[in-house]
């Protein structure tokens, strides 16, 4: 029998387990037209399953299981001639550790991607032979430099590379009230834009194939500025709005399937129809008018609970998709004036005015604290939704109901603390 695998980002094990899956594969010929996409999405989308799905399509070392991993989803039945055609770098900058100063921050980050490099020289050992050895004592950089020069002297397969979680100890900072160290990472001297230098010079060069880049915020990617101005935003893209979280034609499919499999009472289908609908539809990403879309993780959390019992849970919000409290503390501390109104005003009307220009722009850490972006990052932190082309809004019941959790929270604790002075 199936399984709903809650927060399961390792595709290989999914298919293992049988687990139930809904087919995005089509995607990865819309994404091969696109040089260094950048795509964000509000935490559990399915960012870090998606770069795994990446990882085994284009890995060189496991061509031979292309049939067992994607001979019943789309893109098996319609593959690219790039398939299982590169060296695979995929990189998860979650585990870089941001406390301490920037030189302990610079430490982890240097040990964790040199432990990724690493993980590239034995596994393509069959194409580098002996002339890769990492060195732990230099940075990532460096590393990653001698790895690239030798896929271009040698003619070897280039690099695909993958990062995941690319601002999230960035962001660390950011929430800290650490601006200083946060200004120091995304200085014109620092090792975060000496290694995105690095990738570009690859992409330059061709030994890197192409970067594929997720995480939430578009800050970090923007205060990085020339070290990677090649980068494509595709988030606001209509054709990739789709590419994370799920459908309602794709919902549908699913539950029929496990109403089959483990055999619910049809007469309570109605109920969950409208329940999973309430609770955990209505993302609107691109257009308001459009295909609305489920957070996937907190509907996995629901159909796991109806898998087990087979009746429909009395706990309907996923707590762990909780977006962290720190985000939310930091951005009304930052106008403490304001939050008051922005609250009520979603809370009674569950609407606000947001400038849609501001949607199709990057912008920088300085823009993301101002009055009038304020709609715009808790867009970006998966908290709104577009309503329509002047009006954000609160997609579903779970998110209004962690709404009110969050500010009964924070008018509790600080709601008034003065933000943080970037001249510190």
């Amino acid at each position: 029998m199936k399984k709903v695998l809650y927060a399961n980002a390792n595709y290989l094990e999914i298919v293992e387990k049988n687990g139930y899956f809904i087919d995005k594969t089509c995607y990865i010929t819309k994404l091969e037209a696109v040089e260094n996409p950048v795509f964000l999405r509000p935490r559990r989308f399915g960012k870090s399953l998606w770069c795994r799905i990446l990882e085994c399509y284009y890995n060189i070392a496991q061509k031979q299981d292309f049939e067992k991993l994607f001979g019943h989803t789309w893109i098996g039945k319609n593959p690219t001639p790039l398939r299982n055609s590169f060296f695979v770098l995929h990189l998860d900058f979650s585990i870089v550790d941001s406390t301490g100063d920037i030189a302990d921050i610079e430490k982890s980050f240097n040990h964790i991607c040199n432990i990724y490099l690493q993980s590239v020289a034995r596994r393509y050992k069959k194409w580098f032979k002996d002339m890769i050895e990492i060195d732990f004592n230099i940075q990532a950089s460096a590393n990653l430099t001698s790895i690239l020069n030798t896929i271009s002297d040698f003619d070897l397969p280039r690099l695909y590379v993958i990062i995941d979680e690319y601002d999230n100890f960035a962001n660390q900072l950011v929430v800290s009230h650490k601006d200083v160290l946060y200004r120091e990472l995304t200085s014109e001297s620092s090792f975060l834009k000496t290694f995105f230098k690095t990738l570009k010079e690859g992409r330059k060069t061709g030994a890197v194939f192409n970067v594929f880049i997720t995480g939430v915020l578009p800050i970090t990617i923007d205060d990085l500025a020339s070290s990677f101005n090649i980068a494509r935003f595709i988030t606001l893209n209509q054709e990739f709005e789709n590419m994370l979280g799920f459908t309602q034609s794709e919902v549908d499919a699913l539950i029929d399937e496990i109403y089959a499999d483990y055999g619910i009472a049809p007469e309570t289908r109605s109920e969950v129809d409208e329940i999973i609908k309430t609770h955990y539809n209505g993302y609107h990403f691109i257009n308001p008018e459009g295909e609305a879309v489920y957070n996937s993780t907190i509907l996995l959390n629901f159909l796991v609970q109806l898998c087990e019992t087979k009746i429909i849970p009395k706990h309907l919000t996923d707590l762990n998709l909780r977006t962290d409290i720190s985000w939310i503390r930091r951005l009304t501390g930052s106008n403490p004036r304001y939050t008051e109104e922005f609250v009520n005003q979603l809370t009674l009307h569950n609407k606000i005015l947001y400038d849609d220009r501001f949607l199709v722009t990057k912008f920088d850490m300085y823009q993301f604290f101002e009055k009038s972006f304020f709609p715009i990052s808790f867009f970006y932190l998966g908290m709104l939704t577009r309503h329509d082309e002047f009006y954000l809004k609160l997609p579903n019941l779970n998110m209004r109901e962690i709404f009110v959790e969050y500010f009964n929270e924070i008018h509790r604790i600080d709601v008034s603390t003065k933000y943080a002075d970037f001249c510190m």
